[in-house]
């Protein structure tokens, strides 16, 4: 494939592909954007990466499904977020009727630590640091889990997915104004919650 295909353009062409049944371009659709969707899944319901993988199995799942009524009429990644969206919700208000899992595990997924963004470093860090990094990492994690879904769905969104307001409005089907305001409202909340961290 050429370098002058965006991937925008290429998520196009696959899911053409996929219309027309071919598993192979599926498969590299799959490959391109499982590790977003999956620390998507993450960050939203927390280290449960049995659940998250089944999740993220389900979005794509329903990514071929669906393939036939696909219409390119916004980017690939906000009908692919938007399902993503429809079913982490669903599954946060399951367990919101069956709650088992601890707030006090850390967040930070699997271990498997490709599936979640994490700050750049370009020199080795002292243990102290590192130990410091992790306590403010797992405090970010903690505190976004407490957010109202919404408003977590576009602070994750737009924290480690980076996606412009007009994109995480789509998925949200918000406007763009609202989506300003309930990030306003969770970024104040978070400041709030992490105040002894960024006091340092």
């Amino acid at each position: 494939m050429e370098s002058t295909v965006t991937p925008e353009a290429q998520d196009i062409d696959w899911m053409r592909q996929v219309k027309e049944g071919d598993r192979e371009a599926f498969a590299d659709l799959v490959e391109a954007h499982q590790a977003r969707v999956l620390g998507t899944v993450v960050r939203m319901l927390g280290p449960e990466t049995m659940d998250a993988e089944d999740i993220a199995q389900q979005v794509f799942l329903r990514v071929w499904k669906s393939a036939a009524r696909y219409e390119p009429t916004a980017k690939f990644t906000t009908w692919l977020f938007t399902i993503t969206r429809n079913l982490v919700f669903n599954e946060s208000r399951r367990r919101k009727n069956r709650p088992t899992t601890s707030l006090d595990a850390p967040v930070a997924g699997s271990g498997d630590e490709s599936n979640v963004r994490q700050i750049a470093d370009g020199t080795a860090a002292s243990p102290e640091s590192a130990l410091l990094a992790r306590e403010m990492t797992e405090a970010i994690d903690a505190a976004i889990a407490e957010l109202p879904e919404q408003q977590r769905l576009a602070v994750v969104l737009r924290r480690y997915e980076e996606l412009p307001y007009e994109e995480i409005a789509r998925v949200l089907d918000l406007s763009v104004p609202a989506v300003k305001s309930l990030l306003f409202r969770a970024r104040t909340f978070l400041r709030e919650r992490l105040e002894k961290y960024l006091a340092q």
